[in-house]
């Protein structure tokens, strides 16, 4: 059973947000992981670019495809986890703690209130 902890909220292309107050930390889902297999290589964007809603924030690949991975929200990419540059891994084996891509300021609180819980992602996850 795929793990969807419900303090975190989604969006359909499998990433997790964590909201800490005007910040958003993201990574990709424990079923994402589970569907890409063995991620061996991050790429990031530009940290300190403004990014909309759906727009790119770089990619994984893994031993099967490459994926990009969305923001969630608008807002500045005010950081990327730099560990997973040597640690790829990480995204496997820790998906919703040490696996984090990055952290978004957000720009439009309101598009917050679109992003999926755990309950309407898991239905969607299951299809």
């Amino acid at each position: 059973m795929t793990e969807i902890p419900p303090d975190l909220k989604y969006i359909d292309s499998h990433e997790w947000i964590k909201i800490e107050g005007e910040k958003a930390i993201i990574g990709i889902t424990d079923y994402a992981q589970t569907k890409l297999t063995d991620i061996v290589y991050v790429e990031f964007g530009d940290s300190g670019r403004e990014v909309a809603k759906g727009d790119e924030l770089g990619t994984i690949e893994s031993v099967k495809t490459v994926s990009e991975i969305y923001a969630p929200l608008s807002g500045t990419v005010e950081e990327y986890n730099n560990e997973l540059e040597e640690s790829p891994q990480l995204m496997n084996e820790d998906p919703y703690g040490k696996g984090w891509f990055a952290v978004i300021k957000v720009t439009d609180p309101s598009e917050v209130e679109q992003l999926l819980d755990s309950g309407a992602y898991s239905k969607l996850a299951e299809e």
